[in-house]
Order: structure tokens, then sequence, then C-alpha cells
């Protein structure tokens, strides 16, 4: 059985940011499926990959992409699957161009863009465990105990923080 998650990215070193996606998702007990779908260098594997996705199982797409970012969108326009895009922090522009890239969508490509680096990645993790939540209600008591125990581990006081 396929992952109901799949990540991807543009290149290996999106890996130190994406990572952090896959981290999350098996702390939940989500299995995802992580490769490399370069928008520039690997096209016909973005494409056989994206048109594919909802046949081979996947219920949300998680991408990440640094510099001009085009595979969130790219990812978008060929699946209906919901896709949220992770802007890697590039050397650059410290990852605001990709940022730009993400949520400058046309109307009608809808990508769900989140923060740069690695709390957009976390948060994509998230974000795609609480839509499959809605269909599965032990999924959704392992998020609401993952957000609970986030909620303890804050201090009331600094002084109180180990």
């Amino acid at each position: 059985m396929t992952a109901p998650i799949a990540i991807i990215m543009g290149s290996q070193s999106d890996w130190d940011t994406m990572r952090h996606a896959a981290d999350t998702l098996d702390a939940l007990g989500i299995a995802a499926d992580s490769r490399i779908v370069s928008a520039h260098r690997t096209p016909d594997r973005l494409f056989a990959f994206a048109k594919g996705a909802k046949a081979a199982g996947y219920k949300v797409i998680i991408a990440g992409a640094g510099g001009a970012a085009h595979l969130p969108g790219m990812a978008a326009a060929l699946t209906e699957l919901p896709v949220f895009g992770v802007p890697v922090e590039s050397r650059t522009l410290k990852g605001v161009d990709s940022l730009y890239s993400i949520v400058q969508m046309p109307a009608g490509i809808p990508v769900g863009t989140l923060a740069i680096g690695k709390a957009g990645a976390i948060n994509a993790a998230l974000l795609a465990a609480a839509v499959l939540a809605l269909s599965d209600p032990a999924l959704s008591d392992r998020l609401a105990a993952w957000r609970k125990a986030q909620t303890e581990a804050v201090a009331e006081r600094p002084e109180d923080q180990a």
C-alpha cells in the first residue's frame, strides 16, 4: 500500500529542511514517501509522479523547493490532490525568492504555502495530518494528543523553562 503522503523536493540539499516534515509525520504514525522530483532537472519524473499521484494512493503532497521553487506549483497544476508548498531557504535570498514563487500561483492552481524552512516543513506535515484526520478518528486523537503535549511543554514563566 502506498503511503498517504508524498514528500517531494527539488534536490538532495532540500532534505535538510524536508526531513522535518518526515519526522513530524513519523511522530504522528503517518507513513510518507519521500523522493526527489525536480521541476527543472527531472521534468518527466515530475509529470509522471504528479499525474499518477492520486492513482498511486497518495492523499496529500508536501512539496519543498528552493530558489525558483517551481515544484509545488507544477505539482499542483498536474494533480487535483492538495499540495502544500514549503519554501526552502536559499543562500542567495534566504528563501524569500522561494516563498514568492510558491505563494504567487494563479487563480485555479492552489498551493497551500507555509513558512520558510524548518517551521514550514513541520507545519506542512501537521496540515497534511489534519486533512487525513478528517476521515481517520484514530489519527485525529493522535494529532490532538500531539498538540496538547506541545501546549503543555510551554512554561508559564521564563524561569520555569528547563
